[in-house]
């Protein structure tokens, strides 16, 4: 399997027409702007019709909207209040533990009376886009005399897990961002901790402002990158429910072609928020169809591995930042952030394959026989690759297996790049099955192998390393897993 070079882009022969049509506006930059420029060029066939275009983009994104409705990316009222609900409630659970601490910690009762903590929402649920039982990104932000080793991790742990509202709550120590994971009422959530330099934390804490973000750690920083990301896209993007529109879109373009998800050396929520945001910048009017069409023709002749970034002035600080990625996206909050990616050789090539894919489908505004039914058609998994590897995570409950998948998950970068080297390319499709014949709880998964000339695989040895690197800092018991390799035809219906 021959890779494209990440610099190495399509080239096309459009006519490039000096004055602004009055109809959507499809650019190409050569290179990515370091300032939000005047659009300079625009590419359309010829002749070419004004009205008919109007009417054209128009529809295209009516039935885009139709579309959403459709697939129910709109999550319902009663969803929505269920989800304000156990961030009130969690909230409550918070505000009476960081009272606690403070006693703990044998504060002066005047300082114990004023002292207090908060939870921020960030991620999609923060920016509005989540959809129907997706989890939610929450950070628990607290004064500085409350540890995330002993207060966070253990006194809070506790209070959550005493409540008939919390199930399968853990602990993930080890990530780079340290966090709990539970369900409360059902809702799953992600929940990172933060401190800061205060004995007071507002409720709705202004986490941009320099005054809380004095002299904290480095696991508060990181965790913090979330929030303050979601704030700056708020103040950046001029249409929040226009962006908030396609980016619900475009997160389901993601998931439906197999490209989303960061474990599997995807993208993740982040890298397509500041995606989107990128062309919602450059093209603040356009209408839904051409923002689609704009964003699958910017990124599908981006000159990888070029930093994507929405601020005037970051390019200054690339030099002294981790740039090795192979698909660089910086983070809006602050010049110095970038947002982590575990993309492989293997999902660079499937991602921009797929950005190229959107882009021949969206170009042509005239197509008389166009479908967006079509752009989202989930990816063909069993018509691209004939062999198959299986990898069977197992656990004897629920609440085991659920600590044990995340804790593989996080290391399957390793193993992505391993069958890289021996197999030369490897697709790992994110969505997570379950072997209906098994008797325990599991989770399965089937990454798509491309055929070369030696199909050989030792499965055991793959395995024996595998599970080398995943016992490697687990602090839990090891669930069970199985690795073998299948036929197309082999998979399950």
């Amino acid at each position: 399997m021959e890779f494209q070079s990440p610099t190495s882009r399509p080239t096309r022969s459009d006519v490039v027409l000096n004055h602004h049509p009055p109809f959507p506006i499809i650019h190409r930059f050569l290179l990515p702007p370091p300032l939000l420029p005047t659009p300079s060029t625009v590419l359309l066939p010829v002749p070419f019709n004004p009205s008919l275009f109007f009417t054209m983009d128009n529809q295209r994104s009516i039935s885009l909207l139709q579309f959403m409705v459709d697939e129910g990316l709109v999550p319902s009222v009663e969803e929505e209040d269920k989800r304000k609900s156990v961030i009130r409630k969690l909230k409550q659970v918070v505000s009476s533990w960081i009272k606690k601490v403070a006693c703990l910690h044998q504060l002066p009762e005047h300082q114990i009376a004023v002292t207090s903590a908060t939870v921020l929402t960030y991620g999609s649920y923060g920016l509005g886009v989540h959809s129907s039982g997706s989890d939610i990104d929450a950070l628990c932000v607290a004064p500085f005399f409350a540890s995330i080793a002993e207060d966070f991790f253990i006194v809070l742990h506790d209070m959550l897990k005493r409540r008939p509202e919390v199930s399968y709550i853990h602990c993930v120590k080890n990530a780079k961002v340290p966090l709990m994971r539970f369900k409360f009422e059902g809702v799953s959530i992600d929940l990172p901790y933060a401190r800061l330099n205060v004995l007071y934390v507002p409720e709705n804490v202004d986490i941009l402002n320099p005054f809380f973000l004095r002299n904290i750690d480095d696991t508060s920083w990181k965790s913090l990158s979330g929030v303050r990301a979601n704030k700056y896209i708020f103040h950046l993007v001029p249409n929040i429910e226009k962006f908030q529109c396609i980016l619900r879109c475009l997160k389901l373009w993601a998931k439906r072609r197999g490209v989303y998800g960061t474990l599997l050396g995807y993208l993740g929520g982040v890298h397509m928020t500041v995606l989107a945001a990128y062309v919602f910048l450059r093209h603040p009017d356009a209408t839904l169809n051409a923002l689609i069409m704009n964003f699958f023709e910017t990124f599908a002749f981006w000159p990888w591995p070029t930093p994507v970034m929405l601020q005037e002035g970051m390019l200054a600080a690339i030099d002294g930042i981790e740039t090795r990625s192979l698909m660089p996206i910086f983070l809006p909050s602050s010049r110095y952030e970038h947002c982590h990616t575990n993309i492989t050789r293997s999902t660079f090539f499937r991602i921009r394959n797929e950005f190229l894919r959107g882009h021949e489908m969206t170009k042509d505004i005239l197509k008389p026989d166009f479908l967006w039914d079509n752009v989202f058609e989930p990816f063909p998994y069993t018509e691209r690759y004939s062999r198959f590897l299986k990898i069977c995570l197992s656990s004897p409950n629920h609440y085991a297996l659920v600590e044990w998948v995340g804790w593989v998950k996080s290391r399957f970068r390793g193993l992505l790049v391993h069958l890289e080297i021996t197999q030369g390319f490897c697709d790992p499709n994110p969505t997570e099955y379950v072997d209906s014949e098994r008797t325990e709880p599991n989770v399965v998964f089937y990454w798509g192998l491309r055929s070369n000339n030696n199909n050989f695989l030792d499965i055991d040895s793959v395995k024996e390393e595998f599970m080398r690197i995943i016992k490697n800092g687990y602090e839990g018991s090891p669930g069970r897993m199985e690795m073998s390799i299948l036929l197309a035809s082999q998979l399950p219906n």
